[in-house]
């Protein structure tokens, strides 16, 4: 999720279907393209941009988040591929349906979140269990206003800390690694401090070049081999469990962090560049989507922000009624990554211990400074943003539920007991 938008007010409206527009979505933006008709090279470019800075910038983080719930490499390599196929076929579906430049992608901020999580009772089975509880709480938040309002009641700041504090653990690892692996990390770094300041949309996706680099140069020091039949992708398939305490653990907070953290920004960014999301739609796609990924190891899939701006923006043609061929070609590249997926998680599987978290932890710096920074702009919230935050980054878990739901609801009782609003006129 891009930092301009982490911390942006949601209008709440955006949640509730305009009737006016009821049974029918528009085709096109609000407003029509001025300019002559050019090629498709430029909408073609940045489809494929949008897809390979959507996967590069992201894929680490969530295997370490499936790591963490219980999966075995060869479950999370089952995971990101099927996320990565879904993701990819939500976006041509959607995009040929309405020709306008949305697109879809895993939810980084949940996988950060499950990252920071531990096993839960049941195990792997049950976080499979909550993925799939997850997928069916979106779709039905396109159905059910009511469940889009309740979202949008969490006070913006308190959602943000909890996002921030599930962050920071992650954000802590490549500084972390310097301590154990100076000589691999430290080029890392530095490849991603120079392309932040050049070029920032590319910093992650080379700081993750850097490392494949360094993990080339360990494997020929070290005269590792891999062999070639296991670097193609499969799946595996995961029998879900309904545990009650990974539901209210893992299924409630990555529900919220993923409707709050992405969804709703994905509405406000397509909104910003004249485009009207397909809110039931897309709801309806990324909902049933996640459901049917998490036998694979999926953990939920959602309306993207930043891949909405690279699509949406002017980098996609001056025509804005073909940017939606950007979308296009954005889900059929990520169908081609998907074939990809296999050979990086093995890559990634044989890498130093605290290389690929120095990585993932990079590529979260930017999103948790602008959750932090959302987190205390409130004056009159600054308490319960800041024990929500403490909470989170704890790792506190009580009954088997993980700190982020406790961190939560720790914040609004603070809220309640401490923080008065201020009485309206």
């Amino acid at each position: 999720m891009p930092a301009s938008y982490a911390g942006r007010s949601i209008n709440r409206t955006l949640l509730v279907p305009d009737r006016r527009f009821a049974g029918r979505q528009d085709r096109r933006p609000v407003h029509s393209a001025t300019t002559a008709r050019p090629g498709i090279a430029e909408p073609v470019l940045a489809g494929i941009v949008t897809a390979l800075v959507g996967f590069t910038s992201s894929f680490a983080v969530v295997l370490a988040g499936l790591r963490a719930t219980g999966a075995t490499p060869e479950q999370a390599a089952s995971g990101l591929l099927a996320l990565t196929a879904v993701v990819g076929l939500g976006i041509v579906l959607l995009a040929l349906r309405y020709r306008i430049p949305v697109t879809l992608s895993w939810s980084t901020p949940g996988a950060a979140l499950l990252a920071g999580a531990a096993i839960p009772e049941g195990g792997w089975p049950a976080a499979v269990g909550a993925f799939a509880a997850t997928g069916v709480l979106i779709a039905l938040t396109g159905v059910v206003p009511a469940l889009g309002r309740l979202v949008a009641s969490i006070p913006r700041h308190l959602a943000q800390a909890m996002l921030a504090g599930v962050l920071l653990p992650l954000c802590l690892a490549p500084f972390q690694s310097l301590g154990t692996i100076p000589l691999l990390v430290l080029p890392v770094i530095l490849v991603w401090l120079a392309a932040s300041a050049v070029t920032p949309r590319w910093a992650v996706p080379l700081a993750l070049a850097a490392a494949l680099a360094v993990i080339g140069v360990q494997f020929a020091l070290n005269g590792t081999v891999i062999a070639a039949g296991t670097l193609a992708p499969s799946l595996s398939v995961t029998v879900p469990v309904l545990e009650p305490a990974a539901v209210i653990g893992i299924a409630l907070p990555l529900y919220v962090v993923t409707m709050a953290s992405q969804n709703l920004p994905g509405v406000a960014v397509l909104s910003s560049f004249g485009y009207r999301a397909p809110w039931r739609s897309s709801l309806a796609v990324t909902g049933v989507g996640t459901a049917v990924v998490a036998p694979f190891g999926g953990h939920a899939v959602n309306l993207a922000a930043l891949s909405a701006a690279l699509a949406a923006g002017d980098g996609a043609g001056p025509d804005r009624d073909r940017r939606w061929i950007a979308a296009l070609t954005a889900g059929i590249a990520y169908l081609v990554l998907a074939g990809a997926s296999g050979a990086l998680v093995v890559i990634v599987g044989a890498a130093p211990a605290g290389l690929v978290e120095a990585v993932a932890g990079l590529a979260l710096i930017s999103t948790m400074a602008a959750a932090v920074t959302a987190s205390f702009s409130d004056p009159g919230g600054r308490m319960s943003g800041a024990v929500t935050f403490l909470l989170a980054a704890s790792g506190l878990s009580i009954l088997g539920i993980g700190g982020a739901f406790w961190a939560l609801v720790g914040g609004l009782l603070v809220r309640s007991a401490l923080e008065r609003r201020p009485a309206r006129p």
